[in-house]
């Protein structure tokens, strides 16, 4: 029951982190956590790493739900 819980987690943060930086939200960007992103890469670049990121916990929760460690 866990994994299924986990599984629905990762995939709600995942499409949440990749449809926020490919709407290119202001108040995604400039938080506290995600400033440090923007500075190393630039905008764009973060948007890029948000969208990967997102896109890596939605397979984390797709393993989670197929395989269930």
């Amino acid at each position: 029951m866990s994994n299924v819980v986990a599984a629905l987690f990762g995939f709600a943060a995942g499409f949440f982190c990749i449809f926020c930086a490919y709407k290119d939200y202001d108040w995604f960007m400039n938080s506290h956590k995600a400033r440090v992103f923007v500075r190393l890469f630039g905008r764009n670049g973060a948007r890029i790493f948000y969208m990967g990121l997102g896109a890596f916990v939605v397979v984390i929760g797709l393993v989670l739900c197929f395989v269930g460690f």
